[in-house]
């Protein structure tokens, strides 16, 4: 597998205890990145991930921050701040990954103001004002990489508000990258499309008709892994990725085409 030329760089890394967001954290933490590794509630699972980037002869170091209330961007720089000197005595950031998410399986009809408003502080304000605190952190040349959802493409009526969160989630992505590129700075969306994750595994895994259907709205004819994810993210992430901003990156294996 190729590497990317990351040492040096400090990534952060949200909701990188599991899933897709565990991919990501691994994939950069073995290309050299010092990666923050965000989450929710599981310490355990965020420890682990370190404990694994480690193993792998990478850095990495565990944050705390619940997103989807005000102020949980705050939280989650301060936690950020805390604990940078420590191993990376010049501070800043090189390369936020906005992944936490938070989904939701509901129709319009069955649809309530307050699961909408959950929905959209998890997804949209807070990488927002993740991206508004961490800009005076955020170094010249770096990058900004938000997770979003081939739902944002194809209608999915049953995830109606799910998949408009990403759709706000790559405007915020053109706009940024059309802001911040005076710095040098790329940001850019990666859109997955069922990635076999444990978000996925109460109706996924260990059923094979699930998966025979979920696998047939592929074009490559398989359910996504999260190192498919986290590949095009370490590119994104790297110099390689310089010329590339303002995209959406489709990441479903060619699903709805």
């Amino acid at each position: 597998m190729r590497t990317y030329g990351l040492e040096g760089k400090v990534a952060l890394v949200t909701g990188g205890s599991r899933g897709i967001g565990r991919g990501i954290a691994e994939r950069l933490g073995r290309d050299g990145a010092l990666v923050a590794v965000a989450y929710a509630r599981d310490a355990e699972a965020a420890d682990e991930v370190v404990g694994t980037i480690h193993k792998n002869g990478g850095k990495a170091f565990a944050i705390r921050a619940e997103l989807g209330a005000h102020g949980d961007a705050d939280a989650l720089w301060a936690a950020f701040d805390a604990q940078i000197a420590e191993h990376a005595p010049a501070g800043g950031v090189d390369v936020i990954v906005n992944n936490a998410a938070s989904g939701l399986f509901s129709e319009l009809a069955s649809l309530t103001e307050k699961a909408f408003d959950e929905v959209f502080a998890v997804n949209v304000r807070a990488p927002f004002f993740i991206v508004r605190h961490g800009l005076e952190r955020l170094r010249d040349g770096g990058r900004i990489i938000n997770i979003s959802s081939g739902a944002a493409r194809i209608a999915m009526p049953e995830i109606i508000a799910y998949s408009a969160t990403k759709g706000a989630l790559d405007n915020f992505t053109l706009n940024l990258a059309k802001e911040l590129g005076p710095r040098g700075i790329t940001v850019n969306s990666v859109a997955p499309g069922i990635v076999d994750t444990d978000i996925n595994a109460d109706w996924l895994r260990g059923n094979a008709e699930a998966e025979a259907q979920a696998s047939s709205l592929a074009a490559l004819g398989r359910v996504g892994r999260p190192e498919d994810i986290a590949d095009i993210v370490a590119f994104l992430a790297s110099d390689d990725a310089r010329w590339v901003t303002g995209r959406v990156i489709d990441a479903t294996g060619g699903s709805g085409l």
